[in-house]
């Protein structure tokens, strides 16, 4: 092999994380001078193979080959070392650094004066690069004042700087606009033209069709399918992708739907969401479907008043309300249980108790002064409302396992009395018991007449428990199902196919 190109080759890894199989026996290529997409739901394992390919985690068994010889990483470094390059889904970027301090993090120039790096040298280089690629970004500029997607560009600069041989793109272009996401297309085609190795990563279908020549499909951590993507027309990737049946662990119900409680019409944002329109129904549960940028989470910063609203109205129980922030909505009973818990959502250090009563002082009656008594009492029968287990309210958050931390933040919303909840992720991190008892909660909650609106990557999970499914696409709604009435495959075609 040239010293420009590697040949990859990953034999039967297998990774777990405690009583989790993330990855089983799996087995892949990739040749120099060819794209390789690979596909698979969330949670199918892709970015944890990845992850043990960039030394990020240690397999438990198999062995990586780069050019037939057998590498072993200890830690990132070493991967980086022998040319292996991945541009992360979450960017990994030095946000108070600049754009060529970035790029050049850990591979400074040296200046000729000993301690000091040759800055003058790292600004021209990144300024060539910039030119070469045909991208418009200023050295000099913080991370922190580009938008995401001239951070995704970064990134993507940062590997080519780096001379990567394997160059791994886990989403590229859930944060670019379209003619970026088109530049990046040239680019790609262009480093197959060099040689290098492409693993590309993505749920837009049309995107893996224009882009790879090999296609692998993993599902439950395990290779399901492989082949040249001549012969892995859409619907077999999606059909290998989605091929789960239903199980067991989603409890059975029988919806009670009422009266509309929450409208949203022509609801838009400065996050790219556009025209929104859609209803809840007292006691029904709905579920927002699509892929990672689509949109969905913008949604309900958008309804909770977190960024607010450029266009669109909103209606509780008929009567049209105004939320310029947080707190306009939690009093109008609506609550938002963020996709990350941990950082947006708890604060981990604190007491149960703290984090059940923190937004809802005004609520129980203690907007002034606090009663220690009262709040316990509180919330030990929220505690026990969503069954939470913990030693006593006042152990810290960060003492609960994922799933009673998930119960914590549905105690709190119940406690604001709040009648239209929205759930982002709620069994994301969680195992599959704790996911069973957060979706007894939900069809608990929906026959108390709460409507519900759930965001989740996991079809299979919206099926499972959702009443209608709305599935987003580059920020507009693409179609509204009726869940026992469609498949995951349709759902697939709407999130993922341009019309």
């Amino acid at each position: 092999m040239s010293e420009n190109h590697s040949y990859l080759r990953m034999e039967q890894i297998t990774k777990t994380f405690g009583p989790v199989t993330a990855l089983k026996d799996v087995t892949f290529s990739a040749r120099p001078g060819q794209v390789h997409a690979l596909c698979g739901e969330n949670g199918a394992g892709k970015s944890t193979l990845m992850k043990v390919l960039a030394g990020v985690y240690r397999p438990d068994n198999g062995r990586i080959l780069i050019d037939e010889k057998e590498v072993s990483f200890m830690h990132p470094g070493q991967a980086l070392n022998v040319g292996i390059s991945i541009l992360y889904q979450e960017l990994d970027l030095a946000e108070d650094l600049t754009v060529y301090e970035n790029i050049f993090l850990g591979k400074e120039i040296k200046s000729s004066i000993p301690f000091v790096i040759n800055r003058k040298a790292m600004i021209s280089q990144t300024q060539k690069l910039c030119k070469q690629y045909g991208f418009d970004i200023d050295p000099m500029s913080q991370i922190r004042h580009l938008t995401t997607g001239q951070c995704q560009i970064v990134e993507l600069l940062k590997a080519l700087m780096q001379n990567a041989k394997i160059i791994v793109m886990d989403e590229p272009t859930s944060s670019l606009s379209e003619s970026e996401s088109k530049r990046l297309f040239e680019i790609i085609r262009e480093l197959r033209q060099k040689n290098l190795t492409i693993i590309y990563i993505s749920h837009r279908m049309e995107e893996v069709k224009l882009l790879a020549d090999q296609i692998s499909v993993l599902r439950d951590g395990e290779t399901v399918g492989s082949g040249p993507s001549s012969e892995m027309d859409i619907h077999k990737v999606i059909r290998l992708m989605v091929g789960r049946e239903l199980n067991e662990y989603y409890p059975p119900r029988e919806p009670k739907i009422g009266s509309v409680f929450f409208e949203a019409e022509k609801l838009a944002s400065d996050e790219g969401i556009n025209d929104i329109t859609f209803n809840v129904r007292r006691g029904e549960i709905v579920g927002i479907a699509g892929l990672v940028g689509a949109g969905r989470t913008e949604v309900a910063r958008a309804i909770f008043g977190i960024k607010p609203l450029t266009a669109g109205s909103i209606k509780i129980d008929g009567k049209t309300i105004k939320i310029k922030k947080p707190s306009d909505a939690v009093r109008n009973r609506i609550a938002f249980l963020t996709e990350d818990r941990k950082r947006s959502g708890l604060c981990l250090n604190l007491p149960c108790s703290w984090n059940m009563t923190l937004p809802n002082y005004r609520t129980i009656g203690m907007k002034t002064l606090l009663n220690l008594r009262k709040e316990e009492k509180l919330c030990q029968t929220y505690g026990e409302k969503v069954s939470v287990r913990w030693i006593r309210p006042s152990s810290p958050a960060n003492s609960l396992s994922g799933g009673n931390q998930q119960k914590l933040l549905i105690g709190r919303w119940l406690m604001a009395d709040s009648d239209f909840l929205i759930f982002d992720e709620p069994t994301r991190g969680i195992d599959i018991g704790a996911k069973k008892e957060v979706f007894i909660l939900l069809n608990e909650l929906a026959a108390e007449g709460k409507a519900i609106l759930i965001i989740s990557s996991e079809l299979q999970e919206l099926l499972g428990i959702c009443d209608r499914i709305l599935v987003m696409r580059r920020g507009r709604i693409a179609g509204n199902l009726e869940a026992t009435k469609t498949t995951q495959e349709k759902i697939m075609h709407l999130a993922a196919l341009e019309k």
